[in-house]
């Protein structure tokens, strides 16, 4: 993988072969459970998950503005003007080679360890939660610059390496923020990871964070409030959905009810 950059290995690092059986709730539930901490370790994943976006995708995104720009630069150059054009061999700034894209396919993810083997026990679920289902393939509508670039240099929060994601912050955010954590042993085991794989994944978050994991207190506030205000939207949906629901089932039952009447 000598041909990816640092921050792309770092991201390759938390995707998994497969999705996980539990579901994410579940998975929070066991940490909290086996590896209790303080509610601002879990509001500090956010925080991070976000700076962690911010900082991988912002040359990926620059590169595709750039190569967005070119295109539409050479569609509006005219056709007379051949000489202008850049040369066919000259190479795109911002796309990936299709050599480079035949390598980074081969590129294998470490070992996933027994978190996919996981099975969820006796956790209750709430009225927002849904399956963990693999995510959909990418739409044929895409352009066709977009399809040059390879998305893999995009960093992305999704059902294959949320898990890793959270208990490798946990991790982390718990040895920052608590006078009293576990060992990286305990998290492993909680987290369904061989313990080399955690101390991996631990190194890999750190580097996605530019190893800065202070939080100022206004910026834990204002995603609490945001987590509030996004669970009771959840809730509001949910209770809307359960109505339109429950009248359906009652029109159609009174739609198939048929009145007998007795024999003269």
């Amino acid at each position: 993988m000598s041909h990816l950059n640092p921050q792309t290995t770092s991201v390759l690092a938390f995707h998994g072969k497969n999705v996980p059986s539990i579901t994410i709730l579940s998975y929070l539930s066991r940490i909290n459970k086996y590896c209790p901490t303080s509610y601002e370790v879990f509001l500090s994943l956010l925080v991070y998950f976000d700076r962690m976006t911010e900082r991988v995708n912002a040359g990926p995104m620059q590169s595709l503005r750039d190569a967005n720009a070119e295109e539409s630069k050479k569609e509006r150059t005219p056709q007379g003007s051949s000489d202008s054009l850049p040369s066919v061999s000259e190479p795109m700034e911002g796309v990936v080679s299709a050599a480079a894209q035949e390598g980074m396919q081969t590129a294998t993810p470490p070992a996933s360890g027994s978190l996919e083997r996981a099975v969820q026990r006796d956790v209750p679920g709430t009225p927002h939660s849904r399956p963990q289902q693999p995510d959909s393939p990418p739409e044929a509508s895409m352009s066709p610059l977009t399809d040059q670039y390879n998305l893999s240099h995009f960093f992305v929060v999704d059902s294959f390496n949320i898990h890793r994601l959270v208990i490798a912050g946990v991790t982390c955010a718990s040895k920052f923020f608590s006078d009293i954590f576990y060992t990286n042993s305990r998290y492993a085991k909680v987290g369904g990871l061989p313990l080399n794989e955690l101390n991996h994944l631990e190194l890999q978050f750190l580097l996605l964070n530019d190893f800065r994991l202070s939080v100022p207190v206004e910026e834990i506030d204002a995603y609490g409030t945001m987590l509030v205000e996004f669970y009771a939207r959840e809730i509001v949906a949910q209770k809307s959905l359960d109505a339109m629901n429950e009248r359906s089932l009652s029109a159609s039952s009174e739609d198939s009810t048929v009145t007998i009447r007795p024999a003269e």
